[in-house]
């Protein structure tokens, strides 16, 4: 896949996903959600969680509608990279809040709400590509999207470790025809070790792949890594509190939705695999 395609597919996909998020909020869903993240920034004791809302639905909209100029309108390259790193700093800066962490299991590094927040690690190294692509060699912009997949897969991949996080995942693995198997075959305990195993051995292929410049091992950390993501975004239509009717999506949809960035850190370390094999080629 060349740039310009890949650029386009990932603007798209973005776009896709935060007109989603934010439709989502100005139809009123995941008040929780808005309440603790503006509730940081003392917001709730002015404004309205309906209000907040609409706030939240309004940036999220812009961003996805500006990214969906980009790849005709480069002039709007700027105003959205500055957008996606103002959607994601707010998000970010409320894991300082001690509520992000389970306090009965010591608090940080145990994540609870803030496994949906670390997500948007992802959204920083996509609005530079976006932003600046060629200007920047893609062998840094591979560097720079390793990062946020290396980070969710250790954190949340870690988390399978605990009992609270096997029991968590129960719902949906248990209905996905692709992971129900685990069940029968071992105990709660021990298909959320396996998946926490899966994460951070294919977390660590994908690093030592970009970090030692293999080609093979590259590839072995994209397709082990890219299953991660991919596989989530099928518990959208298996499990529950994917989808909504009244607020498009769900919790859960909330929350796996923004697995697709990670999708998309992914193909920018795809462009350069491919990128290299055309230079051995000639």
């Amino acid at each position: 896949m060349s740039h310009s395609n890949n650029f386009k597919l990932i603007a798209f996909v973005i776009a896709a996903s935060l007109v989603v998020i934010g439709s989502s909020f100005m139809l009123g869903g995941h008040s929780g959600y808005v309440e603790k993240a503006l509730g940081f920034y003392s917001l709730t004791d002015i404004y309205s969680t309906s209000n907040l809302g609409l706030f939240l639905g309004v940036l999220f909209l812009a961003t996805g509608i500006t990214l969906t100029s980009s790849p005709i309108l480069p002039s709007f390259r700027r105003p959205q990279f500055f957008l996606l790193i103002i959607v994601s700093v707010i998000m970010l800066l409320t894991l300082f809040d001690s509520s992000r962490w389970i306090a009965e299991h010591g608090g940080f590094p145990v994540i609870g709400s803030g496994q949906g927040i670390i997500k948007y690690f992802a959204l920083l190294p996509l609005a530079f590509y976006l932003c600046f692509g060629t200007r920047v060699d893609i062998r840094t912009h591979v560097l720079l999207n390793y990062i946020p997949v290396a980070i969710v897969l250790f954190w949340i991949g870690g988390m399978k470790f605990l009992e609270l996080e096997a029991k968590a995942i129960v719902p949906l693995v248990e209905t996905s025809p692709f992971m129900g198997w685990l069940y029968t075959l071992f105990s709660v305990q021990q298909a959320s070790d396996l998946i926490g195993i899966y994460d951070l051995v294919f977390a660590i292929v994908l690093g030592l792949g970009v970090w030692l410049n293999k080609r093979i091992v590259m590839l072995a950390g994209l397709a082990g890594t890219g299953a991660v993501f991919v596989m989530t975004q099928t518990f959208l239509f298996t499990a529950d509190g994917g989808f909504s009717d009244a607020t498009v999506i769900d919790g859960l949809g909330l929350f796996i939705i923004k697995d697709l960035w990670f999708i998309c850190n992914l193909l920018i370390i795809l462009e350069y695999v491919k990128q290299s094999d055309r230079k051995v080629a000639v």
